[in-house]
């Protein structure tokens, strides 16, 4: 099989699909590797690593699509991307199409196969190509809700770990699950006071035995949520429902319970954000304020340490990415449960259920 690795053209984001090992795999299983120009160069693998490795460098993104039967990506497409995706094309990244309409449309009318890492889950439900972000993202948020805290960029002032004789700050993180629980430990490591919500009773009880003791955990509820939000200083949202909206846990009249220059982080917000006042920003662009609050909504925050975030992504997709071109998508997904769980729009047709839920009548 013929694979293309483009350059990603949303804003700041410097991860690239594959990085030069795992292009020498694929080159091991007899597939050809073409890759645009300076497509990893934003994570540290200029064009002379992957053409040591085998692959073909092509000027061109027009290039890359127009020649290869599998585009292994890291972010969806956008709108510039969507004329050169051709119909029977596989399309193998991160979709999010519970969020974005105009993006699913596009991929219904190109008619390509498009397998989203988002969706891919084992039989015990964790999500293999989602959870490696996930991490990253998860202690990147502490990190940028700590930072976004400073007075300087608009917050309360307060440093997360405080001092001897200062408190430190509050933390409450909504989710217990990948994203939830790296937060959770880099809050606590970082020496904040941390709150951690779920509703499921099993994964509350494991994370009160796996997390420091300054992290709490506590059953979620709007009511608990509502108390807890007084003397938080930052908020992470990290609620995920696979491959569907995610629902909103903090409405914008919770707000005026906040501390002005309390942060709030969306981790959610590829998905739609979990709170109602979120929308998505960019690197560049990162922080807006809504009634006092500081909202940070970066839709890749993992796109700032790419180095990092490239090599933990291709470890976890190689694998699939292989089973794919050795054996095309169909038998692929036939011979693995998981992967098939990945389909979310093939040759025009919407085959996964959430997205149908989230766009009633609309696609």
């Amino acid at each position: 099989m013929k694979v293309g690795i483009p350059k990603e053209i949303k804003d700041n984001e410097n991860r690239v699909g594959m990085t030069p090992a795992g292009v020498s795999e694929l080159k091991k299983h007899g597939h050809e590797v073409v890759v645009q120009h300076t497509a990893g160069e934003g994570s540290g693998f200029p064009d002379e690593a992957y053409e040591a490795v085998g692959a073909r460098i092509l000027p061109t993104i027009e290039d890359v699509y127009r020649e290869a039967e599998m585009i292994i990506k890291v972010k969806e497409p956008i709108e510039p991307e969507y004329p050169l995706v051709r119909p029977g094309q596989l399309l193998f990244t991160y979709f999010h199409f519970a969020s974005d309409l105009p993006l699913a449309k596009a991929m219904i009318k190109s008619g390509a196969i498009c397998l989203a890492y988002e969706t891919v889950q084992l039989p015990d439900r964790s999500l293999p190509l989602l959870a490696p972000m996930s991490e990253v993202a998860g202690r990147m948020a502490v990190m940028n809700g700590a930072y976004y805290l400073q007075k300087t960029k608009g917050g309360n002032g307060k440093l997360i770990s405080g001092v001897p004789g200062v408190k430190p700050c509050k933390v409450l993180v909504l989710g217990g699950g990948t994203v939830g629980e790296a937060a959770a430990r880099m809050a606590a490591g970082m020496g904040a006071d941390v709150v951690i919500t779920d509703i499921s009773i099993p994964r509350l009880r494991q994370l009160g035995i796996e997390l420091p003791a300054n992290v709490k955990p506590l059953y979620s509820t709007e009511h608990a949520i509502r108390e807890e939000l007084p003397d938080t200083d930052i908020v992470i949202g990290s609620v995920l429902i696979p491959g569907a909206k995610t629902p909103h846990l903090i409405t914008r009249d919770m707000l005026k319970l906040m501390k002005r220059g309390s942060v709030m982080v969306d981790v959610a917000i590829d998905q739609g954000g979990c709170f109602e006042t979120s929308h998505p920003t960019t690197h560049t662009d990162p922080v807006y304020e809504v009634d006092g609050i500081v909202h940070y909504a970066v839709a890749n925050i993992p796109g700032a340490v790419p180095r990092t975030s490239t090599m933990a992504l291709t470890h976890a997709t190689l694998r699939y990415a292989l089973a794919l071109a050795d054996k095309g998508w169909k038998k692929a997904c036939e011979d693995d449960s998981a992967l098939q769980k990945g389909l979310n729009i093939v040759e025009g047709k919407v085959v996964y259920e959430p997205v149908l839920e989230a766009w009633k009548g609309e696609l």
